[in-house]
């Protein structure tokens, strides 16, 4: 009887450090990141291409993290606009990037720089906890639903870098606050520099849910700028 307890305890302090270590989860990925996937795919806003391949294989781990039909991505809106790198992500969240893309960066670019942008430099899927904190929600970067970009490269080979350029030349910064500050309406979390110390060097775009509505979004920090193109809406 002794030695059954004894085993006992000793398989309940096992489980319980695993536990303490963040090792032993019993989470699992929110329903309606899988739905939201399936409606985007039926909407066929996002089709197979030279740019954009479907892959057969759901992502699935560590953790909560994966997506169930993860898409990579060497460009954006219709081809126009590359990537240094290809990128992994879920399809919800391309319609915003293109739609974001055409309406407010080529237009700014075009506004402030005089010529359109051609590349991205940019990250995608990552299964990681918020700024990469321990003991943090996990990233809308864990399932494929968010976009950091770091910088624009132009058509003359120019590259425009959040770190450098948003406290750089005036023509930059207006670029770049116009960008951030375009970006709202089309994503639910906007995140630039000065909104906390993890992103200095780059815009942080994702679509979390904050809300059951999902009509709450977070928009940081609030910066004095006048935009100079229409908004949305």
């Amino acid at each position: 009887m002794r030695r059954a307890y004894v085993a006992c305890l000793g398989l309940a302090l096992i489980v319980a450090g695993l536990v303490g270590c963040g090792r032993f989860s019993f989470q699992s990925r929110e329903a309606w990141r899988r739905q939201a996937e399936e409606t985007c795919l039926a909407s066929h806003l996002v089709r197979p291409s030279a740019y954009m391949s479907f892959s057969a294989q759901e992502i699935d781990g560590p953790g909560i993290c994966g997506i169930t039909y993860p898409i990579r991505a060497s460009a954006f809106a219709g081809g126009s606009v590359g990537l240094t790198n290809r990128l992994t992500l879920g399809c919800p969240i391309i319609p915003s990037i293109d739609v974001w893309l055409d309406r407010v960066v080529q237009p700014a670019a075009t506004l402030y720089l005089g010529q359109r942008v051609v590349d991205l430099r940019a990250g995608s899927y990552s299964c990681r906890p918020r700024n990469n904190q321990s003991g943090a929600k996990y990233s809308e970067h864990s399932f494929g639903n968010a976009l950091d970009v770091m910088a624009f490269r132009l058509e003359d080979g120019r590259e425009v870098a959040v770190k450098t350029g948003w406290r750089g030349a005036q023509e930059e910064q207006d670029f770049l606050r116009e960008v951030f500050v375009g970006a709202c309406p089309y994503f639910t979390t906007v995140l630039g520099p000065g909104s906390d110390v993890f992103h200095y060097d780059h815009l942080h775009l994702d679509l979390a849910r904050h809300d059951p509505a999902q009509k709450r979004h977070i928009c940081r920090p609030v910066i004095k700028f006048e935009p100079r193109l229409p908004r949305a809406g």
